[in-house]
């Protein structure tokens, strides 16, 4: 099979890996790829936003199918021009996508559908938003309705907090459009997971769970981040409440969608909050996360190819995925300065030593090349270092022995992912 991976970051590395392992895998390109995947696959300068570039590339390949990484061309539309060039491609249609594009469409979404998940208040000026601020106590969650790069939601202690998080994106414009229109969300308590499901339209099957962390200092302190680390499986998740996500949250949306006209196709990522009253929806993502791709993936025993195939044809009920019984751990290896301000074009040491370790893979999320041919950084979030053990323990010293082993002054990392 031909295959083309739409993406460039560390989530677009892990799945184009675990594609290229794949016996059925005849032809694999990365568009646009980074120097991580350049070791077993071909790269194309095609930017991952680029829907007609995309779709060009994927028609001059003869592409079998074209899996969707990002969040932004599944929301632009790529999925259905492929569609309609009678090209194959995972993930879900623009509409679909909405559950991840518009946090307002998925709050109705569930309400409309009783899939569990916090109050809510559509606001789109700052009086209303105000009001609700004061009903809550200034405890809350202040989320852009749209696209936000994973930085939209702040978590609020006063009402201080709220008012000025919410007049930075009504007023202020910090995220552009994402931020015309607000959600001012009841804050719930409890341990996050999250849940990633792969679905044909009609039925669905879990295909791994995680945690994320999300803050970028150890202990869950400073600002939110896109994750600065993850751990799979999920250490609060079990079967019961695996059945309980899956009969309550999962097979509610993609019969919802279903019903509304909208089959969902491709990877759903639901972020969970388990809470005192149950499961509920923190929000959803219409494709897989980034670091937890980088731990859900190498715990996955059935071929990759295999299951993108069955979703695509409609035939997810006749496969049955298996998962290794083992534990993965990913660390980020991030710029100084991140999720703030930080400097692109250092270079970075060698990774030759490092990937030489037993267990242990390097996913590139933000690096580049120089004109002099090294690696050097290109974004807040520069490396994943993922290691895969018999347990947690075992898992943290791999990974973190890797980590210490690349020694690159201008980044940082949490040194708490997966500590229990």
């Amino acid at each position: 099979m031909n295959i083309l991976v739409v993406g460039g970051g560390g989530r677009e590395h892990a799945i184009a890996y675990s594609l290229s392992k794949s016996p059925l895998a005849k032809k694999l390109i990365v568009a646009p790829g980074n120097p991580g995947i350049e070791a077993f696959a071909e790269c194309s300068p095609v930017a991952a936003d680029d829907i007609e570039g995309q779709c060009k590339l994927a028609k001059e390949m003869n592409a079998d199918i074209v899996f969707i990484g990002p969040e932004i061309p599944l929301v632009l539309g790529l999925k259905d021009k492929l569609s309609d060039l009678g090209i194959n491609a995972f993930g879900p249609s623009k509409k679909a996508a909405q559950l991840e594009g518009s946090k307002t469409f998925s709050r109705n979404f569930c309400k409309k559908y009783n899939i569990p998940q916090p109050h809510f208040k559509y606001c789109n000026d700052l009086e209303t938003a105000k009001k609700q601020i004061e009903l809550l106590n200034g405890y809350c969650v202040v989320k852009a309705d749209g696209l936000a790069a994973g930085k939209g939601v702040v978590v609020c202690d006063t009402a201080e907090e709220a008012i000025a998080a919410s007049s930075q994106m009504l007023e202020e414009n910090i995220f552009g459009d994402a931020g015309k229109s607000i959600l001012i969300e009841e804050r719930i308590t409890g341990i996050e997971a999250s849940v990633f499901a792969v679905s044909d339209g009609d039925t669905a099957v879990i295909l791994g769970t995680a945690q994320d962390h999300k803050r970028a200092y150890d202990n869950d302190q400073g600002p939110n981040t896109g994750g600065m680390g993850a751990i799979s499986p999920a250490p609060a998740l079990n079967k019961e409440l695996n059945k309980n996500i899956f009969d309550n949250i999962i097979l509610p949306t993609i019969n919802g969608m279903k019903s509304e006209g909208n089959p969902y196709e491709g990877i759903l990522y639901a972020g969970i909050m388990l809470t005192e009253d149950g499961p509920k929806v923190i929000e959803f993502n219409c494709r897989f996360g980034d670091p937890e791709t980088q731990v859900v993936l190498p715990r996955l025993k059935t071929d990759l190819v295999e299951i993108i195939n069955a979703a695509v044809s409609k035939k997810l009920q006749n496969l049955s995925i298996e998962l290794i019984n083992n534990t993965a751990i990913t660390v980020v290896l991030a710029s100084k300065g991140y999720p703030g301000k930080f400097t692109k074009g250092l270079e970075l040491p060698s990774l030759s030593s490092t990937l030489k370790k037993n267990d242990i893979s390097i996913f590139h999320s933000g690096t580049t090349k120089n004109e002099d041919g090294y690696l050097i950084s290109n974004g807040g979030r520069v490396l994943s270092i993922t290691a895969t053990g018999e347990d947690v323990q075992d898992c943290r010293n791999k990974a973190y022995d890797a980590v210490e082993n690349i020694n690159w002054n201008e980044g940082f990392y949490r040194k708490d992912i997966g500590k229990l």
